[in-house]
C-alpha cells in the first residue's frame, strides 16, 4: 500500500497516512523495544514521535510524583512505561509516555509482558502533549478501554475519564485514582523543580503528603 508522508509537524514528530496495520506491526518488530521513538496508529495514520528534552523531563518528573504518592500511601504500583498497547481486532495501537496499574495491580503483579486480549488495560496513562497538531490518541485509548488519562500540555494537567457507555472521555477536575489530589499542584511542582531542583521539590511534596495523611 502506498504511504503519503506529511511533512514533519515538529522537529520530533512526523505523520504518515495510508499505512497498513501490517506495516505498523512490522515496524514495531523491526524497531524493537530499545528505542526512543513512540508510535501511534489510528485509522491508517501512523505517528512517529521522538521525545525532546522538555517532553521527556516533564514525563519523568510527573512519573516521580506518581511514584512518590504510591510510596507514601503504601499503594502497590506496577509501572510499564511506554508499553505498546494495541488491539489486533480493532487495528489500533498506541505507546503512552507512561502507564500504571493500581486497582488491577494484583492481576498483573507477576507479569512482565501484557497481552490486552487476556490482561486488563493499565489503570492510568500519562500523555505529554506539548506539540500542537499531534495525533488525537483519545479514540485509541477509548477503544482499548483505558479508564483514566492524564494529559500535560506544558502548562496544564487535564484528566480524562472513560465513559464506557459512550466509549468516550469526559474531562474531570479530580483523578478517580487519587481523588484527594489537587491537580493544579502538579504544574506548580514542575515549575518549582526548575527553580530549586527536582530532589528538593519531591522532598517537599513528600512532606506535604505525610502532613495531609496524618
Amino acid at each position: 500500500m502506498t504511504t503519503t508522508l506529511i511533512k514533519p509537524i515538529a522537529d520530533n514528530l512526523i505523520l504518515l497516512n495510508n499505512v497498513s496495520w501490517e506495516t505498523f506491526n512490522h515496524l514495531l518488530q523491526e524497531l524493537g523495544d530499545n528505542r526512543n521513538q513512540r508510535l501511534s496508529y489510528y485509522l491508517g495514520a501512523l505517528e512517529i514521535m521522538s521525545p525532546l528534552g522538555e517532553h521527556e523531563n516533564n514525563n519523568r518528573f510527573i512519573d516521580d510524583i506518581i511514584r512518590t504518592i504510591a510510596n507514601e500511601l503504601n499503594l502497590n504500583l506496577k509501572k510499564f512505561g511506554s508499553l505498546t498497547l494495541k488491539s489486533n481486532k480493532k487495528r489500533q495501537g498506541v505507546e503512552p509516555d507512561s502507564c500504571y496499574y493500581l486497582k488491577n495491580e494484583p492481576l498483573v503483579r507477576n507479569k512482565q509482558h501484557i497481552d490486552l486480549t487476556i490482561d486488563p488495560p493499565p489503570d492510568l496513562v500519562l500523555e505529554i502533549d506539548i506539540t500542537s497538531g499531534s495525533l488525537d490518541k483519545l479514540p485509541i485509548y477509548a477503544n482499548l478501554q483505558i479508564p483514566e488519562i492524564w494529559r500535560y500540555d506544558g502548562k496544564q494537567l487535564t484528566v480524562f475519564v472513560l465513559e464506557k457507555d459512550r466509549n468516550s472521555y469526559q474531562k474531570l477536575k479530580q483523578s478517580p485514582n487519587f481523588p484527594w489530589l489537587d491537580l493544579a499542584l502538579i504544574p506548580q511542582l514542575i515549575k518549582q523543580s526548575l527553580e530549586i531542583g527536582e530532589t528538593a521539590t519531591l522532598k517537599q511534596f513528600r512532606q506535604l503528603l505525610k502532613t495531609n495523611i496524618n
